[in-house]
């Protein structure tokens, strides 16, 4: 059996309950060296054997797979965050089912969610933002024309922008060239939930500026919208005037 596990994104105790049982019982790891927190591994037992992926093709990590398989053991593939999120498991799923072998996925906790623990943030409040936008900029992996940040920028959503800091300069051009005002709130939140976290406030015109002055190049989310800001409505959940299935509001 093979499981796909996402480790979260950094802090060794933001693994899933499930997550650390199954690295636990694993006879074999497979993980993304260059991403997750090498910490997660404490949950291997000691006769586990441990592949850094990094240093691995697709081809390479699969015949781990099959060959850990056919000896009647258990893989894990740990990836960060959570798998479904710039993972790349859609080709290992692939290859695991011509194959025949069974495998399962077990969600984690992406950074998308670290970062706005780090900023202290919600990204969906009322009458400000209630979408957000996961995205990327284009580079050496292409992205789809109606999918670029500029498009994206036009709906003046919240938006997470992973695998980009070290493009900052034309995200800010693109962000800017799409519709976001210069004083945007946007972060910038280096390795959320590692013990070197770092959490940066700026604004879509100071975010090349503020990236370079961290000294912020890579492992870094960017966020941006209205939800930094200091406004926003009042949640018609906890409102006294408002009725719900469980209480009687005020209102008439």
């Amino acid at each position: 059996m093979v499981h796909f596990v996402g480790a979260g994104c950094g802090a060794p105790d933001l693994i899933t309950v499930r997550g650390a049982a199954l690295l636990g019982a694993a006879d074999a790891i497979i993980y993304a060296g260059s991403l997750v927190n090498p910490a997660l591994l404490q949950y291997a037992k000691p006769e586990c054997e441990v592949h850094n992926s990094a240093e691995l093709t697709l081809e390479e990590i699969v015949a781990v797979m099959l060959r850990v398989e056919a000896a009647g053991g258990n893989t894990v593939r740990l990836h960060t965050g959570d798998p479904c999120l710039y993972g790349a498991i859609r080709e290992q799923m692939d290859l695991l089912e011509r194959a025949g072998v069974p495998y399962d996925v077990c969600p984690g906790v992406s950074s998308f969610c670290g970062a706005a623990a780090a900023l202290r943030a919600e990204y969906t409040i009322p009458a400000y933002s209630q979408s957000v936008v996961i995205t990327r900029m284009a580079g050496r992996t292409p992205v789809p024309e109606r999918e670029s940040i500029r498009a994206w920028a036009a709906h003046g959503a919240t938006m997470v922008i992973f695998l980009s800091a070290g493009r900052t300069e034309a995200l800010q051009q693109e962000l800017l060239a799409g519709g976001y005002a210069a004083d945007t709130p946007a972060a910038i939140v280096y390795k959320a939930s590692w013990p070197e976290e770092k959490a940066v406030r700026c604004t879509v015109g100071t975010l090349r500026e503020t990236a370079e002055q961290e000294g912020i190049h890579n492992h870094a989310l960017i966020t941006v919208g209205g939800f930094l800001g200091a406004d926003y409505a009042r949640s018609k959940l906890y409102d006294p005037a408002f009725s719900t299935a469980f209480r009687k509001g005020t209102e008439s």
